[in-house]
């Protein structure tokens, strides 16, 4: 047996060598990691197996390839070859990272699209395991997939960050859930922290005074927000990190951010009479607040905030996401589920702290998103809109999206539209089709009847 990791983070990294500890994927033989560098600008980041923070999980693979080197100067996100050329590939593939003749097992981090998806479709007998990235493992999967791909999908492994919670991907074909407990996921990353070299890093950790880590997440770059709206939501989180009683600020910019990015922290922090340092290293958020057991990690909508919160106990503070969620275009963008999971966990009445709470609404913006896909949470959806009060739903529905569905909240629409109106598995206009023809069917044999025929 060959075990193929094809991973593009390292969140996906750090939760396969976490789920490896705790017995969940045991031996299978030949483990090669194949590390994706998926940056629309491979020249401005690195893959999981070139960041030097990560070097002891490499540990846990026989080989590590990259994917960028082997398809140059295709990007690996744009590798999408011919289907009739995949026996070719996959002999070549095995050639060119001395792959036994044995059989394969696939773990893909994202196998609705490239390379993922390309990998799956070159080993069409491999049997494959989801391996989630954060809270995007939460979102329901953006397209179907061909019934050849889904059938081989075994399991789903996530780190279990959101408690009690369960994620929506692929959960409309069965597979099963293998959450990752905290206590491994938190153990890999001690482990890293006491591995970290950078020297920075280590400056920063000798510091007695109380710090606060802040993230930056260039949101004004997704087109989200305007660049000084961004600088506004720092300035917010520069608040809420001296609320917590911060002393010094550690913040950590988005690896694409510009230089200027970090001059309304500074700023604002020194308005306040805190210290403010900037970290530019490559060592995840995790690891920063392992090493600086920080008074408090304030961010936008990152997977750290509740990573931190449920492998360390940190406190965390949220800054934009009410405003995010009126943002994102269309209803169905990936960051909706990651949004509103870090917006309900920090908000300050704590009504979705209960994981079951959280769980309708994740299930109900699940549906709203990929009605089609996610039809069996159609009941859960109207169920979840019902108890809502207007503001609530406003706050995570869109109103014109309730219309399209015909869900509680949404407006009333004229019979034909609510006719032809999809809301899940067969379209309405189908449904509408089907009727008519079965009507005109029966219509007919009852002329033929009256007529002696």
């Amino acid at each position: 047996m060959v075990q193929l990791f094809v991973l593009n983070s390292g969140y996906a990294l750090t939760t396969v060598v976490a789920a490896m500890d705790a017995g969940l994927i045991r031996p299978g033989g030949l483990r090669v990691l194949v590390s994706v560098n998926a940056a629309p600008l491979p020249e401005t980041a690195a893959s999981p197996g070139e960041l030097p923070t990560l070097r002891p999980l490499l540990t846990r693979f026989d080989r590590v390839e990259s994917l960028n080197e082997l398809i140059a100067p295709l990007l690996p996100t744009a590798w999408s070859p011919a289907a009739e050329d995949g026996p070719l590939l996959e002999r070549l593939l095995r050639r060119a990272w001395d792959l036994p003749d044995e059989p394969v097992e696939l773990f893909l981090q994202s196998p609705q699209v490239a390379p993922s998806r390309t990998i799956a479709a070159v080993f069409p007998g491999a049997s494959i395991t989801v391996v989630g990235d954060g809270l995007m493992t939460y979102s329901p999967i953006r397209d179907r997939l061909p019934r050849t791909v889904v059938e081989r999908v075994r399991r789903v492994v996530y780190a279990d960050v959101v408690p009690g919670v369960m994620p929506l991907v692929f959960t409309e074909t069965g597979a099963p859930r293998v959450p990752v407990p905290p206590a491994a996921m938190r153990a890999v990353i001690e482990r890293l922290a006491q591995e970290e070299g950078d020297a920075c890093l280590t400056w920063l950790a000798t510091a007695a005074e109380p710090t606060a880590v802040v993230l930056g997440q260039y949101l004004a770059a997704l087109g989200l927000v305007s660049v000084d709206e961004e600088q506004r939501m720092q300035v917010e989180m520069v608040d809420r990190a001296r609320d917590h009683g911060a002393r010094r600020i550690v913040f950590k910019p988005h690896p694409s951010a510009p230089p200027t990015a970090s001059d309304a922290v500074r700023r604002r922090a020194a308005e306040h009479g805190i210290d403010c340092e900037i970290y530019e290293g490559d060592a995840p958020a995790e690891v920063l607040v392992a090493r600086l057991d920080p008074v408090v990690v304030v961010a936008g909508f990152s997977s750290a905030l509740p990573t931190v919160g449920a492998l360390f106990g940190t406190p965390v503070a949220a800054v934009g996401n009410e405003i995010l969620l009126g943002r994102l275009t269309p209803y169905e963008n990936g960051n909706r589920v990651p949004v509103t999971i870090v917006d309900a966990l920090t908000r300050d009445d704590a009504r979705y702290a209960h994981p079951d709470a959280l769980q309708r609404l994740v299930d109900a913006v699940g549906y709203c998103m990929q009605p089609e896909i996610m039809s069996h949470l159609r009941p859960r959806a109207i169920e979840v809109l019902r108890d809502l009060g207007d503001e609530e739903r406003a706050r995570y529905f869109a109103a014109r999206r309730l219309t399209e569905l015909q869900l509680p909240g949404g407006a009333r629409r004229g019979i034909l539209r609510r006719a032809m109106a999809s809301t899940g598995g067969v379209g309405r206009g189908e449904q509408v089709r089907l009727v008519i023809g079965g009507a005109r069917r029966r219509l007919g044999r009852a002329w033929k009847a009256l007529q002696g025929r």
